[in-house]
């Protein structure tokens, strides 16, 4: 019997950052809890900074998952809204690499394509499908649900990787 893996999937926002956890056992998913991490819009950028660090630290303590999967930044037309986006990421990224988790990045097409089935997804139709294939979630923000569905593609991505290894390895052995 195999043991599942515990993945944390992490939204980086500056004033809130989303995270999800679930369990998967090959193709099985389940729900392990989901929350938002926020900073005070009235602190200095450190300090701000500073809370999301410890707010991912108190849930990755609390969890205990074993990888961990961050969505990748996209550039939009204000350049300091996404460097300060950036500054958020790079916590959501220190965070699980402190706690020697295995880290993988995904651009936000590929997680709702892998979600919704489209890349072009909205907020609604993300939130419907996580909760559909995780129906004990009940994520309380949109960056939460986010977040899940994060840990759902890198869950997916995953197992798709092992079967993929496993095929090429069969493939070796026949020649």
């Amino acid at each position: 019997m195999r043991a599942a893996i515990r993945i944390v999937g992490i939204d980086p926002g500056l004033r809130r950052t989303g995270w999800g956890v679930i369990d998967t056992d090959g193709v099985k998913l389940s729900y392990v809890a989901c929350g938002s991490v926020t900073s005070d819009s009235d602190e200095h950028l450190g300090h701000r900074l500073r809370q999301l660090f410890d707010g991912l630290s108190e849930v990755l303590a609390s969890l205990s998952p074993v990888e961990a999967a961050v969505e990748q930044t996209f550039v939009n037309r204000d350049a300091t809204a996404t460097l300060k986006l950036g500054q958020a990421r790079g916590i959501a990224m220190l965070v699980p690499a402190l706690a020697g988790l295995t880290i993988a990045e995904y651009a936000p097409n590929a997680v709702k394509k892998t979600v919704v089935g489209a890349g072009h997804g909205d907020k609604t139709q993300i939130r419907a499908m996580v909760k559909c294939l995780l129906p004990r979630a009940v994520p309380d923000s949109a960056d939460a649900a986010d977040a899940l569905a994060i840990a759902i593609t890198h869950a997916h991505t995953r197992a798709w990787t092992k079967l993929e290894a496993r095929v090429t390895q069969a493939e070796r052995a026949a020649s």
